[in-house]
Formats: C-alpha cells, structure tokens, sequence
C-alpha cells in the first residue's frame, strides 16, 4: 500500500501541490503561534540592573485568591499591575544570616531625562528609565567612568549611554522629572555598569540616597533587597535560609533566571498576555488549519474520482482506498510540515518584532524558541492532513464497485446523512455561541468566543455546501441568464452540476470575509462606542497633557491659579481588581468631579466620591451586584486592599473605565503617580494656559479636536496588536482562497478542451469562467458577510449594549473588493493557461 501511495504521488505531483501548499502553511501558522504560547510561558527575561546580585528580595508581585468549584478549593494567581513594595525594616531580619555579607535596599523609580529642546529622553530602543539611590549602584555593578558619586540634593549620575545620547557630560545641567515637578540636577558623574560599556536594555539614574528616597514616594519601603554574599557562600544556600527566615511575610527570594522578572515587571506581565493572545491564537489558527486543509482534500479526491472509481471497479476494498489515501496524506503532511515549520520561525520571528514595535511586548521579554513547537506543528498538522484525507475519501471508497465509475461522471446530488448531521451540529453551535456571546461583556472573554463561533459557522457552511451553493445558484441564474444569455447560463448551469466542486471554493472565501470583517470591525464596534461615551461625557474645554511621565502638581496649580479657570482634575489611570474580576479604572480629583465629567450616573451622586468611596460602572454592579451604600474591597495596581464604599453607579464605563476612585487614593498605590491629563473647565483663551504651563518642560494643551485625535492614535495602536495576531489567520485564508480555485480552475483542461472542440471559442470560455467566479463570490460574500453581521450583533450587545456594529463602509468594501478580486484572478490565470494547449491534446491527457 505505501508503494501505491508513493506511486500516486510520483505519478500526480501537480494534484497535490494544493495539499503540500496548505499544509505547508498550516505548518507555519502553528509554529509561529506555538513559539508566541512557549514564550509566555517560559521566555526569557535576562536580569541587568541585577547582574552582580546572586540573590534578590522583593515583595509578592502576585494577587492571591481562592476559587471555589465543584466543592474544591484552588489558588489562583496573577501578576499584579503595580509594583509592591517591601518593608525596608525587612533587612535588618537579613543581616545575621550566616553567608550575607550585605544587604543593599533599591529604590527604583521613573525618572526621565528631558534635553535642552523639551523633548524627553527614553531608554534604549524605546525601554524604560528608572532612577536609583547612588548606594544601590553596586548592585550592577556599576563603577564611575568620570566625576565623583552624587552628595547633595541636586546631583545626579547618569549611565554611560544615557549621557552620550543626551550629549551630556559631567558638570553639565540637566532636567530631570520623577514622580513630582521636574527639576534641574548637576552631572556630577557618569557610571558604566560591570563588562560592558553601557545598559542595552534600560537607562539609570543615580541621586543621593535622601533624594532617591523622597523621589520614589515610599517611606519605609524599598522596591528589592540585594544580597551581597560573603567570600564562598554558596547562593542557593544562602537563599534558603532567607527563605526560612522570612517565612509567612509573602517576601519572595529570587536568585538565577528568576531575578529577571523581579527586574523588568512589564516583561512579566506580557508573559501572562501572551500565554492568552498565543492561545487563543494556536486554537484559532488549528481550527482554520483543519477546515481549509480538509477542504482541499475533498477538493483533490473529486478531481480523482475517475481514479478512485476504477480502483473500485477492479477490486479495490474501501479500507485499502482510505489507507492509500491516508499515506498519500501523512507522506504530503510530513514534507510540508517539515518545510512549514522553518518558515513559522522565521514567522514567529516577524510577529514579535511586530508586537515590540506596536508596544504590546517589552523588549525586555526573550523570543523562546526551542524544537517543541515545531514537533507540535509537525504532528498536528500531519495528523490534521491524515485526518482530512481519511474524512474525504470515506464516500468514494464506499461506494459498489458497479457503481464507481458512474458516479465519477455524474456528481451525486444528494449529501450524506452524517455530513448533514454535523453540519446541522456546527450551525447550531454557531447559534449558541452567538447567544453566549451576547452576553460576555469584557473584551478577553468575548473575543476568542466570538472567532470560534465564525470558525464553526465556516465548517458548518463547508459540510453543507453543496445544499447552499444549490440553492444560491438557483436564485443567481435567472438574472446572470438575462445579463448574459449564453455565459450566464453556461455558469449558472455548471456550478449547480457540480455544487460540490463550487462549495470547496465557497467556503475558505467565505472564511476570509467572515474572519477580516470580525477581526477589523469587532476593534472599530468598540472604539466607535467608546469614542461616543468620551464625547458626551467630557466635559472639560481643555486637556493638560505631557510629552513626559505625566503632568505634576505644580503644573496643575499653575492652570488653576489662571483667571477663569472653574475646575482643573488630574485623572490616573490603573488596573484594579474586585476579587477575581480586573477591570480599567481612574482616579480623578474628587473636588468638582462632577464639574469635568458627565459618566452618565444612573443610581447615587459622582459628588460623593472620596477617598473612602468608589464609582462603578452597570458591569461592575452586575458582577458585583452592589448599589450606592454596599461595601466594596478593591484590590489595587500594588496588591493593597482597600474596603471602599459604592457612591455611584454610572453607563459610560467603556469610555472611562469600570471603576472611578480618588485620584489621591489612586496615585499613592501606582509606578507612576503623576497625572496622565487634566481636565479643565475654563472661560480662558487657551493662550493663556499655555502661558500658564510654559515653564513645566513637556507639558501641552489641547482642545477637544486634538485629544480626539490622541485617542484614536492610542486606539490604532491597541487594534495593530490585534491585527497583527489575527491578520495571519486573514493571510492563511486568503491563500487557501488562491489554493482552492487554482486547483479547481486547473483541473478543468478536459472540459475546456470538450467546450472547444463542439464550437465555444476561447473568449466565450473565459467569460463563461468569470461569471462562474462571479457567482461563486457573491455566494461566499453573502455567507461571509451573514456570519459576521450575526456575529458582530452579538459583540455589540454584549460589549456596547446596542446590537449595532460600527462597520466603515470602506472598510467592507475593501474587504469585498480584495475578496473578489482574488477570486476573478485565481482563476483567470489557470483558465487561459489551461486554453493553451490544443483541445485534441487537451482532452487525451491523463486526468
């Protein structure tokens, strides 16, 4: 049988360049989405301020509950959004244990670096920049190249990198912003950390250590210890026992790769992100992989039926049919996976250079790349193929030997019984999952249910094709007869004989539609609502922004010392959580709140929002069921809890966030406290604020046009990531779309060959071609565009509260315009191609 297969294969390499081609790209796919899940779970976070610290201790980054199902008890965890400090009083527990020879409290902090033009100065490549107490520079370490260590207030020493690409050297002025005013600091050295000649991956500030601690804003914490280690102490000795002795604090000892982590807490985070985005990405992906592959099996099975039928005719039994038909599939699936994975590293490589760019992933976060999703991508889309071919040949091997050949002339109109069931079962499931969608009002819940529910309506409209092709046809063939009478009706005729063959090419187009207009319109549904919320709900004529970290709160009294000016709030923004539920959240000056902000309240006053108090939007009320009065225990960005009371219940959570706080109470438990905007209320000519701020580096007003603009720079951004993770699945369709009509358009030469040999002309062949794909473009628009409207309804409803999609008409022009033109030129070519060879070869070929 594998001499057989192998035969075939040999014998017929252009049937099965349509199979090696979607495989390969399965192959791909998975690999690269299996490489993005690995490194979420594993990637690496390489330490740098840490390199000369063999042991490093820090607060829990983690938010610990409990869940509770099926009567058992499992502990959760998840990285907080903040940083959590540590008590600093933690090192004098450190200092007796045997193998310490010191404990070094850190400080980090942002602080950036503004040049003489205003304009501030990020770390490498994009990073972050963080300020340092002088006495933690030996955690590096780091040695002075020049000048002297900083002792008074206003000194400062700058890394080696951060000095030479702000043109600065050591005596020279510069300002600096932290987490209050910006202010101006002497060069008093410059610092180069340990083997090499500058930090790669972040810049360093260095001040004097009452600097730093009034910087940073934590009395009586510190942000890690370092442990330095006696002469041959042993690290994981010694982190044992640190372990041992601080036991029930919640204090983590890091020592090796873990100290990574503790270093960059963005990298960390993203791991999380990205085990989500992967994940939901590798199923999404696998299950477009399977409905496109099988696709084209059952595509190159009906171009073999001739084949099938006399292997059938001469004894054949239908097990030896599927398993030469099984071979063939695992021997393509095998050369193409093998090739399709290099090509997904080198995939996986793009995209994450693509999720760095868009800032959805820190640079500070490692591509892991290692065998295991390659074998993964190997095995599932071999298995997949297999699978594919197995399911496609089940009806041909069946079928009575005196049987076999007629039924390769003639197309079975009938579907079987199983087919029909399961595709009847995907189309029901479409519709359930369409119902829970419509429910699932938080963006990580509703998005993967919302592509699973369009993948199971493709699979759904591939089993039962060929009924919907029938029927799409029957109602197209009446007007395609009166445009064109010989043609059209040519058309209309052959894609009811052979609705089968049309249903294969039917199905990846409609995908493709589908999928793009879920994946482009679900991101502009969401911003469109938002936007309106926003829109209505400010009410301030003006917004005080920075270039910088954020505005501080001599810049906010400098607008409210301006004449005319009736309110002046700074919001921040967090993440928060109310048990296990995160949620968006802002802190906003309570004074006068209800002067800059309309959030829409439907229960209680905004006025009553202080700092024991909280505003919540309908989605937390309906988790939370609370009502103006009901307690409230919000976790916040740094792991505090804090029992809050509801003052509000407001509609416009989408636009400002599930939870308005106090900014005060807000700014004290975030990396950075400063005001992410004000919003002011003013009579003033905007001239006149801008004088007011001039003096604050960095610092910006601006109207409502500009801020509407600024949040759809922001929305861009947020939709790329998404774009990016998806826009494959997009790319992988479209090719399957190429791939299907290709090979159905060039398996055709005998029958073209028959048409010219009874009279049609070349011209009339390909019209009759183009409204073939005509027709079958307009079925697979219509589909694709019914499953996403559906689909999209229930994203609405769910997410905005209104069952109408935002869909640029543009947009799903575009997406139509590309769809069919892939179409008409997936065709066209192979057609002429085709008409080349004379008819009376053409009709002698093997099939």
């Amino acid at each position: 049988m594998f001499a057989l297969a192998w035969s075939t294969l040999r014998a017929r390499k252009g049937g099965f360049i349509g199979a090696f081609v979607a495989l390969f790209c399965a192959a791909a796919l998975v690999t690269a989405c299996g490489a993005l899940l690995e490194t979420g779970i594993r990637g690496g976070i390489p330490t740098e301020r840490y390199a000369g610290t063999p042991v490093v201790v820090t607060a829990d980054q983690n938010l610990h509950w409990t869940k509770h199902k099926k009567g058992k008890e499992k502990d959760k965890a998840k990285p907080l959004t903040e940083r959590a400090w540590l008590a600093a009083d933690t090192a004098d527990r450190l200092r007796g244990i045997p193998g310490v020879a010191a404990v070094v409290p850190e400080l980090t902090f942002p602080a950036t670096v503004f040049t003489a033009g205003g304009t501030p100065l990020d770390g490498p490549d994009g990073g972050p920049s963080w300020g340092h107490a002088w006495d933690s520079a030996v955690l590096t370490p780091f040695s002075l190249s020049a000048g002297q260590a900083p002792r008074a207030a206003d000194e400062v020493v700058l890394d080696a990198g951060l000095a030479a690409r702000a043109g600065l050297g050591v005596g020279a002025r510069v300002t600096v912003q932290s987490t209050g005013a910006p202010a101006v600091y002497r060069v008093s050295g410059l610092a180069t950390p340990a083997g090499k000649p500058e930090l790669t991956r972040q810049s360093a500030l260095f001040f004097a250590a009452p600097e730093a601690a009034r910087l940073a804003a934590h009395p009586g914490q510190v942000a890690a210890l370092g442990i330095r280690l006696a002469p041959g102490a042993d690290s994981a000795e010694v982190a044992g026992h640190i372990r041992t002795t601080l036991r029930g604090t919640g204090a983590q000892v890091r020592t090796g790769d873990d100290r990574g982590p503790a270093e960059f807490l963005d990298a960390r985070k993203a791991r999380v992100t990205l085990v989500s985005l992967g994940g939901a990405m590798a199923g999404t992906s696998l299950l477009v992989a399977i409905l496109v592959v099988s696709g084209t099996f059952a595509l190159s099975l009906q171009q073999r039926r001739r084949e099938v039928a006399l292997l059938r005719a001469v004894g054949a039994t239908p097990k030896q049919i599927r398993r030469m038909v099984g071979l063939e599939a695992l021997l393509v699936g095998l050369a193409a996976s093998a090739v399709g994975t290099f090509a997904g590293l080198g995939l996986a490589r793009w995209i994450y250079a693509r999720f760095v760019a868009v800032g959805a992933m820190p640079r500070t976060l490692d591509l892991t790349l290692s065998p295991f999703p390659l074998l993964a991508a190997v095995l599932t889309t071999t298995l997949a193929g297999w699978a594919a071919a197995r399911i496609s040949a089940r009806r041909p091997a069946r079928i009575r030997p005196t049987e076999a050949l007629a039924d390769a002339a003639v197309e079975t109109p009938r579907l079987g019984v199983v087919r029909t069931l399961l595709g009847v079962l995907l189309a029901v499931g479409y519709a359930v999952l369409v119902l829970v969608v419509r429910v699932l009002h938080t963006d990580a819940a509703a998005t993967p249910v919302t592509f699973l529910s369009v993948v199971l309506a493709a699979g759904a409209i591939a089993l039962l094709g060929p009924l919907l092709a029938r029927a799409a046809t029957a109602v197209l063939a009446v007007p395609m007869r009166l445009v064109s009478p010989v043609a059209g009706r040519l058309a209309a005729s052959n894609n009811r004989a052979r609705a089968q063959r049309t249903a294969a090419v039917v199905t990846p187009l409609a995908l493709a539609v589908a999928m793009s207009s879920t994946i482009l319109f679900a991101q502009t549904t969401v911003a469109h609502a938002a936007d309106e919320q926003v829109a209505a709900g400010s009410r301030a004529d003006y917004v005080v922004a920075s270039a910088g970290p954020g505005v501080p709160r001599s810049a906010v009294d400098a607008v409210r010392a301006v004449p005319g000016v009736t309110a002046a709030a700074e919001v921040v923004h967090t993440t928060v959580r109310t048990g296990a539920d995160k949620f968006p959240a802002q802190g906003v000056t309570a004074a006068g709140i209800d002067r800059v902000l309309d959030l829409k309240t439907t229960e209680g006053r905004l006025a009553d929002l202080s700092d024991t108090t909280v505003a919540v939007s309908k989605e937390v009320q309906r988790l939370k069921h609370v009502h103006p009065g009901d307690p409230l225990v919000v976790t916040l960005g740094d792991g505090t809890k804090v029992p809050l009371t509801v003052a509000a219940v407001y509609e416009r959570g989408l636009g400002f966030g599930d939870l308005t706080m106090s900014r005060d109470l807000v700014a004290a438990h975030v990396d950075n406290p400063l005001a992410a905007q004000v919003l002011v209320v003013a009579d003033s000519p905007r001239a006149v604020l801008d004088a007011a701020v001039r003096a604050v580096p960095g610092m910006r007003v601006l109207d409502r046009a500009e801020v509407d603009a600024v949040r759809k720079d922001q929305q861009s951004t947020q939709a790329q990531i998404n774009y990016v993770a998806m826009g494959l699945i997009i790319a992988f369709t479209a090719i399957a779309v190429v791939n299907t009509l290709v090979m159905a358009t060039a398996a055709r030469s005998r029958e073209f060959a028959l048409m010219r040999l009874v009279g049609m002309t070349r011209r009339q062949i390909l019209r009759m071609v183009r409204w073939e794909t005509l027709m079958t473009a307009l079925v697979a628009i219509a589909l694709g565009t019914a499953v996403a409207w559906a689909t999209l309804s229930a994203y609405a409803t769910g997410m905005t509260g209104s069952g109408t999609p935002s869909i640029p008409l543009l947009g799903y022009a575009a997406i139509v315009a590309a769809g069919a033109a892939l179409a008409l030129a997936s065709t066209a070519l192979p057609a002429r191609l085709a008409l080349r060879t004379r008819p009376a070869d053409a009709i002698g070929t093997k099939e």
